[in-house]
């Protein structure tokens, strides 16, 4: 086996029985978990003050572990069939959802060095919240809901089109029925879409709130209109999930009929995957 495959396989998630890849994986999950608590931890001033130089220490390390494993990934990518070609191959790899998180968690911390502003610099300090989606590699949950949303992409877009369209009239309604009697508070149709947004979705500061009558019958209808509205995403996600399990399940049955005689499932002897059909297919 040459030292790239080794490398692949140690990097990506472990096959049954390799051991080393199964400790990467422990210590990568771990070493993500201590980050964001250490992200957390940083902003206690009280805490940051009292040992700054023990946190600085721990995100230069840190970043040295994650910038190996990102050139590792990076480099072993090829390993993969879709990645195969040297350049071309690569270059897919490095534009996939997951390896752009993996560059998103490390860049932060060599920005300064480009010589970038450093107010800018403090906003981009944030990013370092994007180890914790590294954790998508290894997290079947955060798997499947990566696979309902990209299977439910059209329904919640358009979701999300009917969203936008019922606040900008929602704003629109208000703005016409409020403007003279609050010109303050409902000074244009952007300004109204504050309270448009926060009545859709019935959290209702109360900060602004229509005093006319005509306003009063806008937003309850609005209101309830905002109700079942914001309601769909829930439901579109909720059937995705219904769907995936069910898909899971039987997944599962019918690798039940692959098993061998000690009634464990076949399972490919490169991937350690169970094969499906393998039965039938002898």
């Amino acid at each position: 086996m040459s030292v790239r495959k080794r490398v692949f396989e140690i990097v990506e998630i472990a096959r049954p029985g390799d051991h080393l890849s199964r400790a990467f994986d422990i210590f990568i999950i771990t070493l993500i978990a201590l980050n964001v608590v250490a992200l957390i931890l940083e902003s206690v001033q009280s805490i940051h003050a009292f040992s700054p130089r023990l946190f600085y220490i721990f995100e230069c390390v840190s970043v040295v572990i994650f910038t190996i494993e990102y050139v590792a990934r990076a480099w072993s990518c090829v390993e993969k069939p879709q990645y195969a070609k040297p350049v071309s191959g690569r270059l897919r790899f490095l534009v996939t959802p997951l390896a752009v998180i993996d560059l998103l968690a490390v860049l932060p911390f060599y920005l300064p060095f480009l010589g970038i502003d450093l107010r800018f610099l403090r906003i981009l300090r944030m990013m370092r919240m994007f180890r914790i989606a590294k954790l998508g590699r290894y997290s079947q949950s955060l798997q499947i809901l990566q696979r309902v949303a990209a299977g439910k992409k059209e329904q919640l877009v358009c979701t999300l089109f009917m969203l936008v369209l019922l606040v900008i009239v929602a704003a629109s309604m208000l703005y016409y029925a409020e403007n003279s009697a609050q010109p303050k508070n409902f000074s244009s149709i952007p300004a109204a879409m504050w309270w448009a947004i926060c009545t859709l979705t019935t959290v209702g500061y109360g900060d602004i709130f229509p005093t006319t009558g005509l306003g009063k019958v806008m937003a309850s209808i609005i209101a309830v209109l905002g109700i079942g509205v914001f309601a769909l995403p829930a439901g579109i996600l909720g059937a995705g999930f219904v769907e995936e399990m069910g898909q899971r399940d039987q997944s599962g049955s019918s690798n039940a009929g692959n098993a061998d005689p000690t009634g464990m499932p076949a399972r490919c002897p490169h991937c350690g995957k169970e094969i499906n059909g393998a039965r039938n297919a002898g």
